[in-house]
């Protein structure tokens, strides 16, 4: 088995209201399709002996129907920063081939596969304060925000436990500011499913 790793800051973004019901019921809501941007920015990485440490890598998607039913439509873009061999190394995860549960399953969810693309990523992330912004240039841009609550506008803390989930175990829930997709995957929401976590990927699955 190929020894890797990916232990960072994990941004999932989505048309979903929050928090995303594929999380809970299995199906989007409320609309019947799910489509978004995700990302991660790789803390503390290696593929072999090739170090990720630093490096972000980003998909924007889209699925007609729940995601366990399949034929999805995925686009991978590894940030421009990345060697020849760290980004080959990053496809190689993310192509489900090298082990690690959400990798090996989102990869058997996908008929429709788009060229990866080596773009400029920027990258903030605060998961306390439930902010964080990634973009992708010439792809999309996810921006999060706190919830609130109407009644007062309050900021509001929604922290959700998933301990046999296999894509985060602990998540800050938040919502959407900006949500768009502008590559060949195009969508363009706001005050959606925004979802804020610190993971630990290996080929054994999640820490």
């Amino acid at each position: 088995m190929t020894d890797w790793r990916l232990k960072g800051q994990y941004f999932k973004n989505c048309n979903c209201v929050a928090h995303c019901p594929c999380d809970t019921i299995g199906v989007p809501a409320p609309q019947p399709f799910c489509e978004g941007l995700n990302g991660m920015h790789i803390v503390e990485g290696h593929f072999e002996k090739t170090r990720l440490d630093g490096l972000d890598f980003a998909f924007s998607y889209h699925f007609p129907g729940a995601l366990h039913e399949g034929n999805g439509t995925l686009q991978p873009f590894i940030t421009d920063r990345a060697s020849a061999a760290q980004r080959d190394a990053l496809l190689g995860i993310l192509s489900g081939q090298n082990g690690g549960p959400l990798f090996e399953i989102f990869a058997s969810l996908v008929s429709n596969l788009l060229e990866p693309q080596s773009v400029p990523i920027e990258w903030s992330f605060d998961k306390e304060r439930r902010r964080a912004r990634l973009a992708v240039k010439g792809h999309g841009e996810a921006v999060a925000v706190p919830l609130t609550v109407p009644a007062t506008g309050a900021e509001h803390r929604v922290i959700v436990q998933l301990p046999d989930g296999f894509e985060y175990h602990e998540v800050d829930i938040a919502q959407t500011a900006v949500l768009r997709g502008t590559g060949k995957i195009r969508f363009e929401h706001k005050g959606t499913n925004s979802n804020l976590a610190l993971v630990d990927h290996s080929p054994r699955g999640l820490a």
